[in-house]
């Protein structure tokens, strides 16, 4: 008897929940604030992030099911902002998940301050230890093997301003730990943190 578990999605999972995002996991959260062109502001978290490169620095968040603020606030004004959601952030992070109309204002729903940035125009969550100002670089709309349009979009921006909070950098190193950063499981609504117990250092091989 076969020892996994075999599905090809378009036929279903055949589990109680799908697991394709709890097998990808955990995932950075993409606290992503932009502007409307009318100067309304939105703050959206986003599972489906990451980093991209190195040089220049380049991050990438993608907007599943429908065009959301996020998405047509980036497509009208080529800027955005990475917000770092740690521990002490969870409770406003989840706030602003939930869908508002597009002249309403996560920042206002979740009683979160803002501050200005310094090279876009779009401000950053001022709770937020680390932030990354971003210039929009590309929006692809994701397709399937065969070619058809699906109704997710990939959004890539080039970071061209970074802010950390100085007690999050140690003897010149940032502290990853002591950010205390939130990453995203699957399930319904399960989350994880790092821990000094879990952390060790593996080095690349050398080059022979």
């Amino acid at each position: 008897m076969s020892q996994t578990h075999f599905y090809q999605p378009k036929e279903g999972h055949g589990l109680a929940h799908d697991p394709f995002n709890a097998i990808i996991a955990p995932r950075p959260i993409g606290w992503i604030s932009t502007k409307s062109k009318t100067g309304v502001l939105n703050l959206a978290p986003y599972s489906f992030f990451n980093a991209l490169n190195y040089t220049p620095p380049i991050i990438g968040f993608s907007v599943v099911g429908s065009k959301k603020d996020s998405l047509v606030n980036v497509q009208e004004t080529g800027e955005f902002c990475w917000n770092l959601v740690s521990e002490d952030l969870i409770d406003a992070m989840n706030t602003t998940s939930k869908p508002l109309a597009p002249e309403e204002s996560e920042f206002d729903h979740a009683g979160l301050q803002t501050v200005e940035s310094e090279v876009v125009s779009v401000p950053r969550v001022k709770a937020s230890k680390v932030s990354m100002e971003c210039k929009l670089t590309d929006v692809v709309q994701l397709k399937t093997a065969s070619g058809e349009e699906v109704n997710s979009w990939f959004i890539m921006g080039e970071v061209v301003g970074v802010h950390i909070d100085k007690s999050l950098i140690e003897n010149g190193v940032y502290s990853t730990l002591k950010s205390a950063p939130v990453t995203r499981g699957g399930g319904r609504g399960d989350y994880y943190t790092i821990s000094r117990d879990n952390f060790f250092e593996m080095l690349r091989p050398e080059p022979e």
